[in-house]
């Protein structure tokens, strides 16, 4: 083997050693996965379209994930806490009796259920099947007794994790 090869074959080793170890020296790219409801605008699809001003939201709405069984528009993720701010001037959806949500899915994860919330009340509920869905996903939602201006809480419990995505839609209920 001459010179030349062997000084190739050196090269294209020592890159297949190292390739591994660049790769997970670079950072991570941000995640598209998850899900948000964009209709009515929840939150963050309002931070989305610029409509509130907000942080990191706006460039991954649909990333508000956290532990199953919490109550806040955060999913409790400290980098999305605006969302938990009911003063931040969000714009309202008028609507009766009934709301017809609309999610977009960015990544489909198996589901156990989706819960509807106002207050601590649950209002609605819909199974899952422990399916994926598809890339939009439609629910009629029945809001009970409630009237006036309410916080609807969106709740996407995954049947594969421990975690679920959280939404929040701020409604005018007539």
């Amino acid at each position: 083997m001459n010179g030349k090869r062997r000084t190739h074959l050196k090269s294209v080793a020592a890159g297949a050693v190292l390739a591994p170890v660049v790769a997970l020296a670079l950072p991570a790219g941000v995640a598209s996965a998850h899900g948000y409801i964009n209709s009515p605008p929840s939150r963050q699809a309002q931070c989305a379209q610029g409509i509130v001003a907000c942080g990191d939201i706006k460039y991954e709405p649909q990333s508000v994930e956290g532990p199953k069984g919490l109550y806040s528009c955060s999913g409790g993720n400290t980098r999305f806490a605006e969302l938990d701010d009911d003063t931040k001037g969000w714009r309202v959806t008028s609507v009766g009796r009934t709301v017809t949500i609309t999610w977009t899915m960015t990544a489909a994860h198996r589901t156990s259920n989706w819960q509807y919330y106002i207050g601590n009340t649950l209002v609605d509920q819909k199974d899952g099947g422990n399916a994926q869905p598809p890339s939009t996903v439609s629910h009629s939602i029945t809001l009970g007794n409630f009237t006036g201006r309410q916080k609807l809480l969106a709740v996407w419990n995954i049947a594969d994790t421990a975690n679920a995505f959280y939404s929040c839609v701020d409604l005018q209920i007539n």
